[in-house]
């Protein structure tokens, strides 16, 4: 794979952010039913993207990737991180993760949220994250894993694989 240039989402690219969202979570073998009740989750808000807080990962000129940042006090959410469907295990996911670990540190976060989509959480606790509880989602009794990552300390990649 190529190196992604990673940069910020430019406004006329949400539609585009969003259907990608929809085909990296479609990737799970979820229902179209299920992704309508999602829909909401899986879509950039025009108020993320004018703060800056979205970026998109490009190869060869096509977005094949995106992350967004909340800040609240001295923690960061990671909003969303999404990839083409065709570039999952190929380290995409790895620098989308490192880029934002990078803005919220910067932004002077100390910890960094992700609610997980359980077909992630793998990922997420190879690139350090903890889990420390769960959130209620859509359906009701679905329950997503919460991890947080201590930006205040070196990040411990757990596997070399993404």
């Amino acid at each position: 794979m190529d190196q992604p240039v990673i940069r910020p989402a430019a406004s006329s690219e949400r539609r585009a952010l969003n259907d990608l969202a929809r085909a990296s979570k479609s990737h799970w073998g979820y229902t179209d039913a299920e992704l309508e009740l999602w829909a909401d989750d899986l879509s950039v808000s025009p108020r993320q993207i004018a703060a800056g807080r979205v970026m998109c990962a490009l190869i060869e000129g096509r977005i094949v990737g995106f992350f967004a940042i909340e800040r609240d006090d001295d923690a960061a959410e990671l909003d969303h991180l999404w990839v083409v469907p065709d570039l999952i295990g190929q380290g995409l996911g790895r620098a989308l993760f490192e880029r934002a670990v990078q803005m919220a540190r910067q932004a002077g976060a100390q910890q960094l949220r992700v609610v997980s989509d359980p077909n992630a959480l793998g990922f997420y606790t190879r690139m350090g994250a903890v889990i420390v509880g769960e959130h209620e989602s859509t359906p009701a009794g679905r329950m997503l894993p919460v991890l947080s990552v201590d930006l205040t300390a070196p990040i411990a990649l757990n596997n070399t694989t993404s």
